[in-house]
């Protein structure tokens, strides 16, 4: 075993650990929880790795990064999540490879998203991403919109040809007040969902926590958690 594999092994054997914990003490069964590991800025020799290892689910966030990485992985058996800002000019592209984009945040991205869809003959999983630092009908610094826009934006998916609608996704609120109770902004999103599923009963996702915080999505009922440091390392700086 080569010294990257091992540590990456080490890594995600100690990621897995504190999933299966954290799903203990939250009384819920490990397989209720599905493991994304983010491998942004990570090369594609990583990702080659983590799948021999048995990770089936990365997540990118830029396009110009996952496109071709996607391109030279494209032979393993991996679920591609795209979970950064999209332009619509990228969208495109990441049809093109993603199986899902946790990150849709306003009707004009879900009619480019669709058209995509449509014309790569695809099925796309959709995530609203949801503001929890912004206003009830505002946008947040990091994306995603407010709960005031859920509604309107999970109908506009839920009719779109070429679209699934999965669920909800979020990320820690830097500010607002939410900021520093990540415990609190979780269970929060878990109230939206539960309202999300009244109307969309089938988009029971829920994609929340990170490398820091993975316990806390966990025990408010995450489906999804999103890992990069804690199995890949600090991520090399962009050129």
């Amino acid at each position: 075993m080569t010294d990257r594999k091992s540590q990456l092994a080490g890594n995600l054997a100690d990621v897995e650990k504190r999933i299966a914990a954290a799903c203990a003490e939250a009384g819920r069964e490990r397989d209720e929880v599905t493991l994304i590991v983010v491998t942004k800025t990570h090369p594609a020799s990583d990702v080659r790795i983590l799948s021999e290892l048995g990770v089936r689910h990365v997540a990118e966030n830029r396009d110009q990064d996952a496109a071709p990485k996607a391109a030279e992985c494209s032979d393993l058996p991996l679920t591609w999540h795209f979970v950064g800002q999209l332009q619509t000019n990228k969208v495109r592209s990441v049809v093109s490879y993603a199986d899902a984009v946790q990150s849709v945040d306003r009707p004009k991205l879900v009619t480019a998203l669709s058209a995509a869809a449509v014309r790569a003959e695809r099925e796309l999983g959709c995530f609203i991403q949801v503001a929890l630092d912004a206003e009830e009908d505002g946008r947040g610094d990091r994306g995603g919109v407010g709960p005031g826009g859920i509604e309107e934006l999970a109908d506009l998916v839920a009719g779109a040809p070429g679209l699934r609608l999965d669920g909800l996704m979020t990320v820690a609120p830097l500010t607002g007040p939410y900021e520093g109770r990540q415990q609190a902004a979780f269970e929060r999103l878990m109230d939206l969902s539960t309202a999300l599923r009244a109307t969309h009963p089938a988009a029971n996702m829920v994609s929340a926590g990170m490398s820091a915080d993975l316990e806390q999505a966990v025990a408010a009922g995450a489906t999804h958690v999103r890992v990069g440091t804690a199995v890949l390392g600090v991520r090399p700086r962009l050129g």
